[in-house]
């Protein structure tokens, strides 16, 4: 009994290193997505004060289409819950359905990604470009570092789905998809709020 407990305390020492490096990579990932949130709020608080600064150049209800931003929307909304399915399956140790759900928010969020830059261009090629005024210059560095916060997030999935692919749902890739999915979440937060005022008061 006494060499079954000894042979057993290592892998119980292995088991607990693996859960306290996991619990303070979570709480090391809460910590930069706090600076994060700092870094948004400097931008919006940007926003807030050139929103007004047209300078004779177009107004938020020139430019915004928001059919076209609700689609937006909807895209990243959706690739949250699917991501929350992969999360389900992550808990399950359905390696299969990881991959699967993963796969389905990349494409969303890809769709998402795919839009904005279909916004900018038309916008830009109409002489509305972040050169035109200082409300511009603003929109433009509020929704492209998100949009840039999504991109990063998309690269990331792609390596995780490898990372899985060849190794498994080991406790370090769980840890990894525990990370991914604050951070996806986070810019779905992040995105609510750019609609909300940088689109929906716009128009108003």
């Amino acid at each position: 009994m006494s060499a079954e407990i000894l042979h057993n305390q290592p892998a119980h020492a292995a088991e607990h290193e693996h859960h306290e490096a996991g619990s303070n990579s979570v709480f090391g990932f809460w910590i930069y997505l706090m600076s994060d949130c700092i870094l948004f709020a400097t931008i919006f608080a940007t926003y807030a004060v050139l929103s007004t600064s047209f300078a004779g150049g177009p107004t938020g209800k020139d430019i915004f289409e928001l059919p076209y931003v609700l689609t937006e929307t909807f895209c990243l909304l959706i690739s949250s819950v699917t991501y929350g399915f992969a999360m389900l399956a992550m808990h399950k140790g359905n390696q299969s359905g990881v991959i699967k759900w993963l796969a389905v928010t990349f494409l969303f969020g890809a769709a998402f990604i795919g839009m904005e830059i279909n916004e900018f261009y038309h916008l830009i090629s109409e002489g509305f470009g972040p050169d035109r005024s200082a409300f511009l210059s603003a929109f433009f560095a509020l929704v492209g570092t998100h949009g840039l916060h999504v991109f990063s997030g998309l690269v990331w999935m792609i390596v995780l789905m490898i990372q899985i692919t060849q190794n498994g749902l080991t406790a370090t890739n769980n840890t990894r998809l525990m990370c991914l999915s604050l951070f996806w979440h986070f810019l779905d937060v992040v995105w609510i709020c750019v609609f909300t005022v940088v689109y929906l008061m716009g128009v108003l």
